[in-house]
Order: C-alpha cells, then structure tokens, then sequence
C-alpha cells in the first residue's frame, strides 16, 4: 500500500484559498477515480474536486466552513502501489454552478487546474488504466452514493460506455419487490402510547454560515457598506398596461406561457436607458473609472434553493417583447436548476428585481455591484384613485428602484424613473423607435 497526499489543487482566476463547503467522504471510506471527494466555494465558482485515484481514505483536512489554502492538504488517500504510479499529475476540478446577489456572484465558471502533490507518484500514460470502467463523473457520483460497481453494469453507449439509463435500468432490477400485505399491528393501548416529544419553548438553534449563503452575505455587506444608496419608489397606473397583458395573453395557444409584466417593464428599461447611459454601467474601483456600457445586458433576479442567483438576458436591445420574456424565463429557469452557464450568470449592466406576489407597497433593493442601479418590481393591485376630479378604480404598482449615488445624481435618477413610469403608463410607447 501507498500513501497518496492529494492537495487542493489551483482552481484558477488567482484563487488562493477556497472553503470547504461539504464532504462527500470520510475516513474510512473507499473512493474510486473520479469520485467527487469535496465541494469547496471559491470566490468565483462552487467546485467539485474528484478523486484522483482510487483508494482508501485515511484522513481528511478542514470542515465546512473552514478556508484551506491553495497547495495545503486536503485528503489521504491509502492506494495500491500501481494506482499511486499511475496517478496524473494533477485533477480536473468540476464546477457546480452557485451564485449569490450580483453579477459578481460565485458561480459561474469550471476550473480545472494542478497543485496536487503525491508520495511515491509519477506520471503514466492515461491508456494504462484499462480496468477503468466509462462514463461521466456524474453517473459515478450517482453510483459512489448508491454503493454500486460500476464493472457490474453493461455499458450501452459507445464503446461499452455506460449512459444514465443503464444506470437507471440496473437500479430498477435491483430495487426490492414489495413484501406481501401483513395484519396491521394491535393498537398500542392509549395509557402505553408514546407521548409526543415538544422542543423546550427556549431551544435555539445554531447554523454555520458556509458557502454560498456566507458568499450572499459577504457581497450584500460589501455592496451596503461601500455603495451610498440613493432609493427613489414611484407608483404606477398599469391598468392599460394589464388590458394589454391580457389583450396578449387571450391570443396565445393553450398552455402556452403568459406574459407578466417584467418584460414589459425590461423592454421600456432598455428604450429609457438611451436617455440614461449613466445608469447602464458599471464602477471599476480598482482603475476608478465609470464603464458605460452600449448593450443592456439585463440581471434577473432570481431566487433559488441556493439562494439569490442572479442570470442575465444578454444584448436585450435587440430583442423583441416575447423574445424577452422567453429569454428571462429561460435564463431563470437555468439558475434554478443549476444549470446556467458561466456566461448566463456574469456580465449584467443593470439588474430587475421582483418579489412577485409577495411584492408588497415598496422595497429598497441593494444595487448589484459593480452596477450602479437596479429596478424593483412591487405588487400590482386595484385601489381608489382621483381620476379627472372622479374617483376611479386602478390598477398601481410601485416601482422601488436604487442608484449609486456617487455617479447618479438624485435628479437623474428620479428623471430615469420619471420616464420609465410613462412608458409602462402608456405602453404603445414602448413599441414605437426612438
């Protein structure tokens, strides 16, 4: 047996240090290559390190939560002497895409790159392993958590490679059949009856803030603490606005989907903001420049089970009403489900955000560093409104919006919004070229 010391290897774009977000392994336990042993959170990706060779584990660096630094020890492996011999210089690291409140969010990228050292390992040629059996590190991740040998399944894909439904058709013949119905116990009597057991009224609970949660915090704080908010709420008539929602809708194929208002109010953005260049960019602090940008590529805010993503429609001046709201529900659908590229998480100009149902009268977002404004979208509802000295029923909506004040005076961001709220307010405007 050999000892292989596996360490974190440079996950690139100048990391020097990543989190342990979890472990996938722990002493004792058998790995084979390509087994996801760690997940760590970068500054700007969530990344999966796979095993580089096979072995048994023997010990472990760092907790979740815990920051390890680049070319520090990560992982023990205990490995058969050829296994060690044959081990490559250095793994592919694979990226789970993750993301946190701006465009800056972590997220986004696959990194692969070396920093793993070994002892007793040298370099052999790939092709010597050819007991290695053929598939995708995640069919070995699924396989690894289910305790099951790949070498036992036959592979339908090309060349004997193993495709997820062979995976899923060898789960399936090896799931238990139903055991036949029995007699249902006898009652326990009511005075034997466990007693349900209740949380003391004073029980805390402690949760460590890791990953992308402790990444969500770090950037909001950041953006707080350096950005000086300018918040400006304006409340809007949308009722002609809904007739042509719904005008729009009426005319789509059944189950096809609906337009909300978010396009509507992404399409007027993207009119008004040639007005506003000041408003479309982004504050490089390093070189301590305003970039002003030509394209409005748009950040919608999305929430997650992971947390607040942030995907971006790309170039949304070129692209129509529908093509928009299919665009934004496609980019947010990706995020969800973690399946967004780097590109379609990165590069914002400007960022919408939308609580939905739960809008509320007003919010005061925090802008998307290194935006320098965002839009926010409150709930649309019928009140009583003066209309030509009559009361009449209308539908308003708030718009929350907040500019960096440092490069968007309070009169130009007002004006901004001012301009915006006529165009939702009269929305054939909106379709009509400047």
């Amino acid at each position: 047996m050999s000892r292989y010391v596996f360490k974190l290897p440079d996950l690139g774009e100048g990391t020097v240090e990543a989190e342990i977000v979890n472990w996938h392994v722990k002493p004792g336990d058998t790995v084979a290559e390509d087994d996801v042993l760690v997940e760590v959170m970068t500054e700007k990706a969530a990344v999966e390190v796979p095993a580089p060779v096979s072995g048994r584990v023997l010990s472990t660096t760092g907790a979740p939560g815990d920051m390890v630094p680049v070319g520090a020890e990560l992982i023990v492996l205990e490995t058969q002497p050829d296994a060690a011999a044959q081990a490559p210089p250095a793994p592919v690291a694979k990226c789970a895409p993750a993301s946190a409140a701006g465009s800056a969010t972590p997220a986004m990228t696959s990194a692969g790159g070396n920093g793993a050292a070994a002892v007793h390992a040298t370099q052999a040629p790939a092709a010597a392993r050819s007991d290695r059996v053929a598939t995708s590190p995640a069919i070995r991740r699924r396989a690894h958590e289910a305790g099951i040998d790949l070498r036992q399944i036959a592979g339908s894909g090309p060349n004997g490679r193993i495709v997820p439904k062979d995976l899923d058709a060898y789960v399936a013949r090896r799931a238990p059949q139903p055991t036949p119905l029995r007699a249902a116990p006898k009652a326990v009597p009511a005075a034997r009856a466990a007693e349900p057991r209740v949380a003391p009224s004073g029980a805390t609970q402690e949760i460590k803030v890791i990953g992308l949660r402790r990444l969500i915090a770090q950037r909001m704080s950041e953006a707080k603490r350096n950005i000086p908010h300018f918040a400006y709420v304006e409340e809007l008539d949308v009722t002609e606005l809904e007739s042509l929602r719904r005008h729009l809708n009426s005319r789509l194929a059944p189950g096809a989907p609906t337009l909300t208002y978010l396009p509507f109010l992404a399409l007027a953005l993207v009119r008004v903001l040639q007005d506003f260049p000041q408003c479309n960019a982004h504050y490089d602090a390093e070189r301590g420049v305003i970039v002003r940008h030509g394209s409005v590529h748009l950040g919608i805010a999305t929430q997650t089970a992971d947390g607040l993503k942030v995907p971006v429609v790309h170039d949304a001046q070129a692209l129509t009403l529908w093509d928009l709201a299919a665009e934004m529900r496609r980019v947010s659908e990706a995020a969800r489900t973690n399946k967004a590229k780097r590109e379609e998480l990165t590069g914002s100009t400007i960022t919408i955000t939308s609580l939905g149902k739960l809008g509320g009268i007003a919010s005061t977002p925090i802008i998307n560093a290194p935006e320098v404004a965002i839009i926010g979208v409150n709930r649309a509802l019928e009140r009583p409104v003066v209309v030509d000295g009559a009361i009449a029923i209308r539908r308003t909506m708030n718009l929350s919006s907040s500019f960096d004040h440092r490069f968007v005076d309070g009169y130009d961001a007002a004006a901004m919004i001012q301009a915006l709220k006529e165009c939702l307010e009269h929305p054939a405007t909106i379709f009509i070229a400047a």
